[in-house]
């Protein structure tokens, strides 16, 4: 994907998403919108958009020397824990455990704090349950899990990462050995090793990091190991926006799960904004 002229504004009001979560300090604000904005010009409108937004997420650590999503990740990720039992019964009570877990996991990807001030959980469970999802390329999904011995699943958002636990119970379940991949250091509301740990992920299967903060995954920027990882990779299961942002178009046999969250993504798909999606590369 491309930068597209509607991602500047949207630069801008993440940014104030992000101040939100951290001081209501006029001065502080002001000054951190106006240090950003520099970036915001800068931007390379031949890259995906996540690229700007990773520089002006680090930009907005450094200024206030915090991680601003720290307290609503760990909310979510609580919030999300507390729907596990429930969910988990709606998994095993189903026809067809793996997709019912499947959509599940696209359900989760509404918790999205860069994008969103708030999410309705509840609406999206239910649409990812007794809807037809938009694009659904489940039958190739269900193939490729089937033939593959070891998945890669890139993970995305805290709070989310309670319903890929789902999905990742499933697919242990038919024998398969799971790598998850969590943020190498903290950006927006993605996940990091201490998400894992909050949500029982650790116990279920092996986590790695990615080595980056980047904003879904930019392999060049990504560690050596995980590149390796990644390379050698029979399978990958990609949750998110960002993720298909920068992943989609790579030759990797690859599952993109994630909802449609702004325009400009929605428009590349041909798609309504908020449409869910499991999607082969």
């Amino acid at each position: 994907m491309r930068t597209a002229l509607e991602c500047f504004p949207c630069f801008l009001r993440q940014t104030v998403i992000a101040l939100k979560q951290q001081t209501d300090d006029p001065q502080v604000q002001e000054e951190i919108i106006k240090a950003v904005t520099p970036l915001i010009q800068q931007a390379d409108t031949s890259r995906p958009p996540a690229y700007t937004t990773t520089f002006i997420h680090r930009l907005i650590r450094e200024k206030l020397q915090h991680d601003p999503f720290l307290r609503i990740k760990q909310e979510y990720n609580g919030i999300a824990l507390g729907l596990y039992p429930s969910l988990k019964q709606t998994v095993r009570n189903s026809a067809n455990p793996l997709k019912t877990a499947a959509r599940l996991a696209i359900a989760g990807n509404v918790i999205d704090f860069g994008v969103f001030t708030s999410v309705d959980i509840e609406g999206s469970i239910s649409r990812a349950l007794e809807t037809s999802i938009a694009v659904d390329d489940y039958q190739s999904f269900a193939e490729a899990v089937a033939g593959a011995s070891e998945i890669l699943y890139l993970l995305d958002n805290a709070g989310e990462i309670v319903f890929d636990r789902l999905l990742i119970e499933e697919l242990t379940a038919r024998g398969k050995t799971i790598r998850a991949v969590v943020k190498g250091s903290p950006v927006l509301n993605d996940v990091t090793m201490e998400d894992a740990l909050q949500t029982g992920l650790t116990d279920i299967c092996t986590v790695i990091d990615n080595g980056c903060d980047g904003i879904g995954t930019i392999l060049e920027w990504t560690s050596p190991g995980f590149r390796d990882v990644y390379e050698q990779a029979e399978f990958i299961i990609s949750k998110g926006q960002g993720n298909f942002e920068t992943l989609f178009g790579d030759r990797k046999k690859t599952h993109f799960l994630f909802q449609a969250k702004c325009e400009v993504v929605a428009r590349e798909l041909d798609l309504p904004f908020g449409s869910m999606l499991l999607k082969s590369s």
